[in-house]
Parts: C-alpha cells; structure tokens; sequence
C-alpha cells in the first residue's frame, strides 16, 4: 500500500492530518486561494469501514464531510505553509448518495469569498459523474 502522504507530496503540508485521518488520496487540480479538486477511493481497508456497519459498509457522511473540508482547506491555504484550515460550520449540506466501498470520490471546493482569516467554501462530492453530496463549508484560518 501506498502511503497516503506520498501521494499527496506537498499538498500534505497544507493540512495538519496525517495517515489514517487523511482522507484525500490526490489533488487533481488547483487554483490556490479559489479552488481545488481532489480524489478519495473508498477501499474496504478503510479504518472508517471497520466498525461502521460491517454487514452492510459504507462511508460515514461526517467523514464526507471532513474529506470535503480538507479539500477547502487546500485550496484555501495551500500558498500559506504556517497556516491551516479549521472547519467552523457545515450549511445546508445534502447527501444523495450512500458511498460504498470501491466508489472513487471526486471532492471539489470553491472559495466563495473570505474576509480577514474566515472564508465559505462552496464544496460538492460526485460519485461516477454523479453528486452525492453538496452544501457550503465555513473555515477558518488557524495557525499551525
């Protein structure tokens, strides 16, 4: 298995997780400060999987979540080394879809604006071309 932060090469340095909660396998694209989209296959070695219904496993929704906000974290501080993203607050986030092992997920995050070290970020998860969660992310900009 491939480490999770060789994988992310520099892109590790702009979030503060690490193996097993780096929950972001690749960044595919980036615009630092305004975007990012990034990739999580869900594998049935998965840490989350183990406990989380094992009759019937799925990807936790809050993991979705933070997976979705670490994505925002990178396109919002991805230039800013000493400094990280903190998620705030979660608004009208939706959930479509339930993410079983073996789905790829493609996390995208739009900055829609920030003000000093706040900013919301506009963040969607598909599924084979397909949203399975959207919704609007707050963070905050922390120090590490």
């Amino acid at each position: 298995m491939v480490d999770p932060e060789e994988r992310m090469g520099n892109m590790a340095k702009a979030l503060p997780h690490r193996y097993p909660f780096l929950l972001i396998d690749r960044v595919m694209e980036l615009e630092p400060g305004r975007r990012a989209v990034a990739v999580k296959a869900i594998s049935f070695d998965d840490f989350f999987l183990e406990g989380h219904f094992p009759q019937n496993p799925c990807m936790p929704e809050a993991l979705i979540v933070e997976a979705l906000a670490q994505t925002g974290g990178i396109a919002l501080l991805s230039a800013k080394e000493q400094r990280m993203g903190i998620l705030v607050k979660v608004e009208e986030m939706k959930f479509t879809k339930t993410i079983r092992p073996g789905a790829q997920l493609t996390l995208f995050a739009e900055v829609e604006f920030s003000f000093g070290e706040m900013a919301k970020v506009r963040v969607r998860a598909e599924s084979e071309g397909v949203t399975v969660a959207q919704g609007i992310l707050v963070l905050a900009e922390g120090k590490r």
